[in-house]
């Protein structure tokens, strides 16, 4: 990690702190889309909300994409429905690149299209969402595009958990690279520089985040990527 990767993962997790998108909670835990139970949740939709905050991180997407993609590396910016997208059309925006979406699955109707704005055939295509638990979305979506022709060797997001065994690997297998701006560890840092959260949550996130599979499965989640992979598919094909 750069000096520059480093500086942009805390300003991060400070706006995300800031404006109130991280969230404790050690006594009753979350259960993730993906089955994980977690003492912690990030609420990445909330930076919509914040104008400064939301150009900043913005920025900083694009200046990380350019550094360890390229400005000249992509043709089109895809974002995952739904949470995806507005990240997707900012970054577009910015990037001066067109933009599409894909969908978690065929809307049923018209063209019954699994990707809008239009197909990126033979377009080199960054899959963009707000955020990754295990990396496992990132997989279906990019399916979705490259089956359509496009081509998918980048993927980025706000926020990565950073601490589910895997997650790299099984999109390293598909031949995509997952960029992102901060993981929990960062959150950790920066709120060691200000008092967030109480000590005793600060202490048991920490033990999440040392074994998170063993923390999930002990409060009744699953327990490892392969059974968060298959509830997710599961949940898509259910719709």
């Amino acid at each position: 990690m750069t000096d520059w990767d480093r500086d942009a993962a805390l300003t991060t997790a400070r706006l995300l702190l800031e404006i109130k998108a991280v969230n404790f909670r050690p006594e009753e835990p979350y259960t993730l889309t993906s089955g994980w139970k977690s003492p912690v949740y990030i609420d990445c939709r909330r930076i919509i909300f914040f104008p400064r905050a939301r150009a900043k991180i913005v920025e900083l997407g694009v200046e990380k994409i350019g550094r360890h993609v390229g400005y000249e590396s992509i043709d089109v910016v895809a974002g995952g429905e739904t949470a995806g997208i507005p990240f997707a059309a900012w970054i577009a925006d910015r990037m001066l690149a067109p933009m599409a979406y894909v969908r978690k699955k065929p809307k049923g109707f018209g063209r019954n299209a699994l990707i809008e704005g239009d197909v990126p055939e033979g377009k080199r295509t960054l899959l963009v969402e707000d955020l990754t638990t295990d990396g496992a979305s990132k997989i279906i979506f990019a399916k979705s595009l490259r089956d359509a022709g496009a081509i998918v060797e980048h993927t980025f997001v706000v926020f990565f958990y950073g601490v589910f065994p895997g997650a790299h690997r099984t999109l390293s297998d598909m031949g995509i690279t997952l960029h992102s701006l901060c993981t929990w560890w960062d959150v950790l840092e920066a709120c060691a520089e200000r008092p967030y959260f109480s000590e005793a949550a600060a202490a048991e996130v920490r033990r999440f985040l040392e074994d998170p599979c063993a923390w999930s499965a002990k409060h009744g989640g699953v327990a490892s990527v392969e059974e968060a992979m298959a509830l997710k598919q599961r949940k898509l094909a259910e719709g």
